[in-house]
């Protein structure tokens, strides 16, 4: 069974194609043509080059926006490393289904549709809106265990991959990360310290608002996991599964399904990045279809940022999960294509060139 799952992401992987640069510098030229000095319009100016360059269109149609919140039950809960109790994962994706959460509110101000997928949650749900593809009832104590099997792991990436699929196959042309589950910004930050180097102390921060002895010993506990796991950072997979969630894999697969549709995909904070660091590990290729969102308020987010070569357009101070972030980055996203479409030209508005 571990290779059909291996098989459906090497497969999504094979399907990357290289990054159009000649599309990008087009669109560039394209930009330099317009009524600004050069460069003056800064990220936007590169986020429509970027985009020509997944695309290879010099003005993309990118009017469907998903946001994907993966949710997923942790384990290593046990060990009081969050300041809420598990049982608010499954409140919380109700919350999702029911329109209430605050994803939810800037997704409809973005014009973005959200789909909530339960790849991990250790609770049975009902709801007609609801995705269930679950993988695990919840990822096992990972400071006593591995938190899943590799066949899992693999698994839950298969699982985003195939959702991109079925919604570029409905028309949807630019994604977004999401998450949802108490305890996950513990295993991102076991995740962040295997693929960085970074320190715990360094990749750990307040999560749901710990601090003092609690940081302390969600630090503690980051330590004892990987000690014990010794997760394998140079096998991506191998430390999703050890020190992982299946909601941080299912959004390896989400970020790979888009790479592999040549569909952009914006990163959201903290634990979105953990899983769009262990992607480009395992598809380098997919680097350039990523666009990080926001930086967040987690201390460990800049080095994972740092780590694949990711600048975040916005500063907002901010460490929901959600998707929050990248539902936001979704305006700039327009707002890039609208200049290169709606701006004069020197040469038609009759403007001298500088």
């Amino acid at each position: 069974m571990d290779n059909q799952w291996q098989y459906k992401v090497e497969q999504a992987v094979a399907r990357i194609r290289v990054f159009d640069h000649e599309a990008a510098e087009r669109a560039q030229r394209h930009s330099d043509s317009l009524t600004k000095p050069p460069g003056s319009l800064g990220k936007l100016e590169a986020i429509a080059c970027q985009l020509a360059g997944i695309t290879g269109q010099l003005w993309p149609d990118m009017s469907r926006k998903t946001v994907i919140v993966m949710a997923g039950d942790h384990g290593v809960c046990e060990e009081g490393v969050s300041a809420f109790p598990p049982e608010v994962t499954p409140q919380m994706v109700l919350n999702f289904l029911s329109g209430g959460a605050a994803v939810n509110v800037l997704a409809r101000q973005a014009g973005a549709d959200v789909i909530c997928v339960d790849v991990g949650v250790n609770a049975e749900l009902e709801h007609p809106r609801l995705v269930s593809r679950k993988v695990v009832r919840g990822t096992a104590n990972m400071a006593k265990q591995p938190a899943m099997s590799r066949e899992q792991a693999l698994q839950a990436i298969a699982v985003g991959i195939e959702l991109v699929d079925e919604q570029v196959a409905a028309g949807v042309r630019v994604f977004a990360t999401g998450e949802m589950g108490i305890g996950n910004t513990t295993a991102s930050s076991a995740i962040a310290s295997v693929l960085t180097g970074l320190s715990p102390e360094q990749s750990v921060g307040s999560g749901t608002g710990i601090n003092g002895e609690a940081r302390a010993r969600k630090i503690d506990v980051v330590k004892r996991a990987i000690a014990l796991n010794k997760p394998d950072a140079s096998d991506p997979v191998d430390v999703l599964a050890k020190v992982g969630g299946a909601e941080i894999a299912g959004l390896v697969g989400v970020i790979i399904g888009a790479a592999a549709n040549g569909c952009p995909v914006a990163i959201d904070g903290f634990i979105s990045s953990a899983a769009a660091l262990a992607a480009s590990r395992i598809a380098e290729q997919a680097k350039p279809y990523m666009i990080a969102s926001h930086l967040s308020q987690e201390q460990g987010h800049q080095g994972l940022l740092e780590a694949i070569g990711l600048t975040p357009m916005i500063r907002l101070e901010m460490r929901l999960g959600e998707g929050t972030g990248a539902v936001l980055s979704f305006h700039f996203i327009d707002a890039a294509l609208k200049l290169m479409q709606e701006m004069a030209t020197f040469e038609s508005a009759g403007v001298s060139k500088g």
